[in-house]
């Protein structure tokens, strides 16, 4: 098949329509993925669109515009997509380690968390939060959107082990240890200023042993490589990376080495792969954009483009506006080159042909960075399982990377919590 075809036949297979062009192969193989993918139940286990539910105008029953709303996620576009459920982050990006300051995250992040129950109290006919795969699977069965809650960034418990059960009661099965900066429980894989404790902290050993008490996943995404191995050396039960990648395709430190997907493999956990573009693919850097985007957030105060939700969030709806218009002409002016879906299943065959099909899933990051230039949003995710189709992977190798994987991680974890939590 000619190269230009491909991304038409993409394009077309939402609509039914397919070009005469197209041979009799192609449209088999196209029927059998929108097959697939219409039977899988699909799972995406990280956006940050919480960020987005106090947003003036933003409304998540309604089909928001990718590029002129920079939203990736809403349940019209899940439907589009076919994407069944979707993990909602409690994100807080690292502030100062101080008693003010975990206590200024930890406001914070409850905020989030009612953010999240409000909106799904709103909108009951359209979404349901669900902690279990069991959940998943009935409120599915009824048409609805399935949402879960993670936590990314430990920083908000400060060093309060208490606010785990706290998390845990609100509804979130699984927290990401830490962020682009180390904290109290452990090192980062980007913090410039390197390690702090070679791995986890004391605070971290405990937060370890007290999720797998809880039954919460312990996400090792964002960890140090030192960091990564103490946590599959502690955890007594399956660990996962919710929104990562392979380094030996993207050499980037917040991806997965080689050998550490082997571990990863042996404790029986799971990579979820991130669709950030600068993590799938060594992007060429653009001095032109870099240098325009730095102005553009400096003039509003902003550190850096993961930081601009939160600020946005103390502007006046009208700055607001004026933030989102600035953005917006920095990406006509200085477009971004995004990967592709080919791209990102490259990852998927590294690890797949390292560790096996059942250690691999799905976790875009959308609303966080997440985007590839033929899966810019949720409602494109049937790219990938056409992709994988193409790719010679079956019905059942698909259903795995969709839920199938994750859900046993899950279930695993789960398996593990003590009697007296259960329930509770």
């Amino acid at each position: 098949m000619k190269n230009w075809l491909y991304p038409t036949l993409l394009a077309c297979l939402a609509t039914g329509f397919l070009p005469a062009s197209a041979n009799d192969d192609e449209k088999a193989l196209l029927k059998k993925a929108k097959k697939i993918h219409e039977k899988a139940f699909t799972v995406d286990t990280h956006a940050d669109t919480p960020m987005l539910l106090s947003r003036p105008g933003f409304d998540v029953t309604k089909e928001n515009d990718a590029r002129a709303t920079n939203s990736k996620v809403d349940y019209p576009r899940m439907r589009k997509g076919g994407l069944d459920a979707i993990f909602w982050a409690v994100y807080l990006g690292q502030g100062p380690r101080t008693p003010e300051g975990h206590e200024t995250a930890k406001t914070k992040a409850l905020g989030i968390f009612d953010a999240i129950h409000t909106t799904l109290k709103n909108t009951i006919a359209e979404a349901e939060l669900a902690t279990t795969p069991q959940d998943a699977l009935r409120i599915g069965k009824t048409g609805k959107r399935v949402i879960f809650i993670g936590v990314e960034n430990g920083y908000p418990m400060g060093h309060d082990l208490s606010m785990l059960k706290k998390f845990y009661d609100l509804g979130a099965r699984y927290m990401t240890l830490c962020h682009s900066s180390n904290n109290d429980i452990c090192d980062s894989s980007t913090d410039p200023k390197g390690a702090e404790y070679q791995g986890l902290s004391p605070l971290g050993e405990q937060v370890v042993a007290e999720m797998n008490r809880l039954g919460m996943m312990i996400d090792v995404s964002h960890v140090s490589d030192s960091t990564f191995y103490d946590v599959v050396r502690l955890s007594k039960v399956p660990i996962i990376a919710s929104h990562s990648g392979a380094k030996a395709i993207c050499d980037h430190p917040r991806n997965l080495t080689d050998d550490m997907l082997k571990a990863l493999a042996k404790n029986g956990g799971v990579v979820q792969l991130n669709l950030l573009s600068d993590y799938v693919k060594t992007i060429p850097p653009s001095p032109e954009r870099e240098a325009a985007q730095k102005a553009m957030l400096e003039k509003w105060g902003v550190k850096d483009r993961r930081s601009m939700m939160g600020a946005m969030s103390k502007l006046s709806e009208d700055d607001q506006k004026k933030l989102r218009a600035d953005f917006m002409e920095l990406n006509k002016k200085y477009p971004v080159q995004l990967a592709t879906v080919k791209d990102a299943v490259d990852h998927i065959d590294h690890i797949v042909k390292l560790i096996g099909i059942d250690h691999v899933g799905m976790g875009a990051d959308f609303d966080g960075g997440g985007a590839l230039a033929d899966c810019f949003d949720v409602s494109q995710y049937e790219n990938f399982t056409i992709e994988f189709v193409r790719r010679g992977y079956s019905k059942k190798d698909i259903e795995k990377i969709w839920s199938g994987n994750f859900f046993r991680v899950m279930k695993a974890v789960e398996k593990s919590t003590p009697t007296e939590m259960i329930g509770k």
